[in-house]
């Protein structure tokens, strides 16, 4: 990498040099090895070794790390080590001072009316004050606002040119300018968004790769667009807040509609609108009314069959309640009749292909729909084999007559399941047993006594379920997955997660720990 630096050496304009070093550190963004922190073996062995160096070489790529580093450690140590090179009486090509030293002069948004993607287009200067490049970066909002691709143009006037007159032109078109704060803040949750799929922190969206994030164009600007972001001038910028309430009054108002009137199972039409809202609200950036044709293909045939456990009504009723949500919403988003038309017709397209996607937990793993609803009270499908692993015995029919008992969102209902299962110790009761507050029949009773030694395994072990319940961090049931694998039976897999648990020191050395697994 050092030696391929030398040719920078030669560059004129710091835009140049930007693009090849961000396209160089971009070169092992997001690249996983078990056992290797890689970004910081690469790019903290980068600056070891530039300042090792003792050459020109060697201060320039300092001094482009120190302006585009991905972290701020990084560039902490860059900048340490230019300081040392440069007392050692060494000079920086002319364009190293001036990189990242750019003024935001306007950003924009480019799209059309369906909204599946944004095309933010963000203009720089320099010391002249002229627009010298621009900055375009696509959001991918059914993939939940992620950065899909990103490149350069110092064609500045003929791209904003060609944008105004495709919306002149096309009705359908949309391209509008942004308030520099409001682009900032979009922007910024869309990088850290994506940094955390990549890093593993959050579970891929469903039908996304990491290499269709870490390959190609988007790995190659990832620095250079973090940088130029930050760049961007903070300030208040509105945040559509979804809270609960307001969700509810959102699917009253539909359920009211004209377009809602003709569904005949109002229950399972409210379960449904409710998971329509949520996709938009958690998925959407904050837009349930927003339709398309490619949300709709991407809500029932990737997100419902990942994400939702839906009972069989549901799952009949949802392509007749997402086709009415479609009038609706179209109506209050004033889409044109025909592109409410292509998106109804998309629906009928893919509704066969959703009921053979559509995959019930219940028939290939042989649970009953009692059992699914004990470990999906969220209707989360993706959780189900962690949870599972979790807590076996929510999967049996041996704690159906105790369900309060042991209820996995309490402490106490928890640690009932864990100790039933680590030391079987609730014994089957007459039948005729009754639960002192419910009137229930009581199957199961706690042997009496504790052993010290034995509950703080038990208080282990329930910080540990408890994770696993809630999928955090997201590569805590990667290496579980991975060691059964390897053939490890749970015992020796729940001993492995919890000594990496319990001897970190913080998030971030948990996920080192649990990637070294």
């Amino acid at each position: 990498m050092l030696r391929a630096a030398r040719a920078l050496l030669a560059m004129r304009h710091p835009l140049d040099a930007e693009l090849s070093f961000s396209e160089l550190l971009g070169s092992w963004w997001g690249q996983r090895v078990p056992g290797v922190d890689v970004e910081r073996l690469l790019g903290e062995g980068l600056i070891t070794h530039a300042t090792a160096s003792g050459k020109p070489a060697g201060l320039g790529v300092l001094a482009a790390i120190t302006a585009l580093g991905t972290s701020a450690s990084q560039r902490e140590l860059a900048e340490q080590g230019m300081i040392a090179l440069r007392e050692r009486g060494l000079h920086a090509p002319a364009w190293a001072s001036q990189l990242g030293e750019v003024t935001p002069v306007a950003a924009y948004v480019n799209g059309d009316r369906f909204g599946d993607t944004d095309d933010v287009v963000c203009v720089y200067a320099r010391d002249s004050g002229e627009p010298e490049h621009a900055l375009i970066l696509v959001l991918d909002h059914n993939s939940g606002g992620l950065l899909r691709d990103a490149w350069v143009t110092t064609k500045v006037d003929r791209l904003l040119g060609q944008c105004r007159e495709r919306a002149r032109t096309d009705d359908f078109a949309r391209f509008e300018e942004s308030p520099l704060p409001q682009a900032r803040a979009l922007l910024l949750r869309a990088l850290e968004r994506t940094e955390n799929v990549v890093t593993g922190e959050v579970d891929n969206p469903v039908g996304i790769s990491r290499s269709d994030l870490t390959g190609g164009s988007l790995a190659a600007h990832f620095a250079l667009a973090a940088s130029r972001i930050k760049r961007l001038p903070e300030g208040k910028a509105h945040q559509p807040m979804w809270r609960r309430d307001r969700r509810a009054v959102l699917a009253a108002r539909f359920l009211a509609s004209d377009q809602a009137a003709e569904l005949s199972d109002s229950y399972a039409a409210s379960r449904c609108a409710d998971h329509i809202i949520t996709y938009g609200c958690d998925v959407d950036s904050g837009r349930p009314l927003r339709v398309s044709p490619r949300k709709v293909e991407s809500f029932l045939l990737h997100w419902l069959p990942g994400r939702v456990v839906l009972l069989p009504e549901e799952q009949e009723a949802m392509p007749h309640v997402l086709a009415a949500w479609v009038r609706w919403a179209g109506a209050q988003n004033d889409l044109p009749d025909v592109a409410v038309g292509a998106t109804l017709d998309t629906v009928w397209e893919t509704t066969a292909e959703f009921a053979r996607t559509y995959r019930d937990p219940a028939r290939p793993l042989g649970l009953r729909q009692e059992a699914v609803r004990r470990l999906l009270p969220d209707g989360d499908f993706r959780s189900l084999a962690r949870r599972m692993f979790a807590f076996p015995l929510l999967a049996s029919e041996l704690i159906t007559d105790a369900p309060d008992e042991f209820d996995p969102s309490t402490s106490r209902g928890r640690r009932a399941l864990l100790r039933l299962d680590h030391f079987g110790e609730y014994e089957e009761a007459p039948h005729s047993g009754r639960h002192h507050s419910t009137g229930q029949e009581h199957w199961y009773r706690p042997v009496q006594g504790t052993d010290p030694e034995r509950e703080r395994e038990l208080d282990r072990h329930e910080r540990l379920a408890k994770r696993l319940w809630d999928g955090r961090p997201a590569n805590l049931w990667a290496a579980a997955r991975r060691m059964l694998d390897r053939g490890l039976d749970r015992p020796t897999v729940l001993t492995h997660l919890t000594e990496a648990l319990f001897g970190a020191t913080g998030e971030n050395d948990l996920r080192r720990r649990l990637d070294d697994l």
